[in-house]
């Protein structure tokens, strides 16, 4: 089992940047492909950003290209995510997953594929 605890949401203003964290415990290791995952209201969840595990292999949504940045600390069993230039359209609760891979380097996008979960953070970002 892992267990996945989401840090560092918030309340900010269009433009400015919050950092997310995540910490895993339990059966943590380097054989995971962690991602970030984020849900409005009345929306479905959808995928943010992903890293992979091994060489670091990152892909993001469209959405956030270019103003999310996703990285991993093994050592510390931690994945980051840096959010700068905030939209209120990036809005949501922001969840953190981890997939058990043998893969090195496969990255995966679909909520589907993820083993674990956090609990989620609010982000909410005024206009």
């Amino acid at each position: 089992q892992v267990q996945l605890v989401e840090t560092g949401g918030g309340l900010v203003q269009a433009g400015n940047s919050l950092r997310l964290s995540c910490v895993a415990s339990g059966r943590t290791g380097s054989n995971y492909a962690m991602g970030w995952f984020r849900q409005s209201p009345g929306k479905e969840r959808e995928f943010v950003a992903t890293i992979s595990s091994g060489i670091g292999n990152t892909e993001y949504a469209d959405s956030v290209k270019g103003r999310f940045t996703i990285s991993r600390d093994n050592a510390q069993s931690m994945v980051n995510l840096q959010m700068n230039s905030l939209k209120p359209e990036d809005t949501a609760i922001y969840y953190c997953a981890s997939k058990i891979t043998t893969l090195t380097g496969a990255i995966y996008t679909r909520s589907s594929r993820y083993d674990y979960w956090g609990q989620g953070t609010q982000v909410t970002v005024s206009s």
